[in-house]
């Protein structure tokens, strides 16, 4: 028998309904100001940016928004998003989108709860000893970020890829209705399946033996993104035909 710690201190709204759960549970922590971060204007353009504002307005909360987010995302534009929390007094981040979006969030983050650039505290051997708060609005099934320790930076000066695994990258809270993984393109949707699919296949080939229970999970893991992701297929493809 293998030893091992469970850890999970994310809060998790899940459901059709789950953006409606966003000013309660900002305002129930007691945050008084968000940075609202997002990539282009895809969440614009099919709603969800507005759910997310109503939301926000409905409990009262103040915000000031950076968009922008591009895939692997630039640490230009997170340092960006570190002077104007630490100039507009933002005492909590809100990333909505994908997994780039995710890593963008939790850069600023890292670096407010640092105290140093993201980078420095990217490269440092040790995290940091705070943590700034943030949460996720996931608009993608794949990325994983929402409770994961890991975030990924692209430093478009040096051209250089980093990551790190810090607790302080674990959200807070986020918010995951099913429903907004349909505003992707029909590619990225099956981008997506396969990137769930190979995560799953990662933990499912390994030398330790004896794994019944946790096997038949990753098998059923396997068999449901493949037939769901022949049915999300066809939804999408009837969606652009009626257009």
């Amino acid at each position: 028998m293998d030893s091992f710690t469970y850890y999970t201190p994310t809060r998790v709204y899940f459901g059709v309904d789950a953006e409606r759960h966003i000013g309660e549970a900002i305002r129930g922590y007691g945050f008084k100001k968000v940075l609202l971060h997002y990539g282009g204007g895809s969440i614009v353009r099919n709603g969800l940016y507005d759910r997310v504002v109503a939301q926000l307005d409905l409990a009262g909360i103040d915000f000031v928004e950076l968009g922008g987010v591009e895939p692997n995302p630039k640490l230009s534009l997170v340092r960006e998003g570190v002077e104007l929390c630490r100039r507009e007094g933002v005492d909590f981040i809100l990333g909505v989108g994908g997994g780039s979006v995710s890593d963008s969030s939790k850069g600023i983050a890292l670096a407010l709860a640092a105290g140093k650039s993201t980078w420095d505290a990217m490269m440092a051997s040790t995290e940091p000893a705070t943590k700034f708060p943030m949460g996720l609005v996931l608009t993608i099934s794949a990325a994983g970020s929402e409770m994961s320790n890991s975030c990924v930076i692209t430093n478009d000066n040096l051209g250089l890829k980093r990551g790190c695994n810090y607790d302080q990258n674990r959200p807070l809270v986020a918010f995951m209705n099913p429903a907004n993984t349909l505003t992707v393109p029909k590619y990225q949707t099956a981008a997506g399946a396969v990137d769930i699919m190979m995560h799953t296949m990662e933990r499912y080939l390994t030398n330790d033996p004896d794994t019944p229970l946790t096997d038949g999970i990753a098998e059923a893991v396997l068999r449901r993104v493949i037939d769901c992701a022949d049915i999300l297929g066809n939804i999408i493809t009837a969606e652009k035909s009626l257009k």
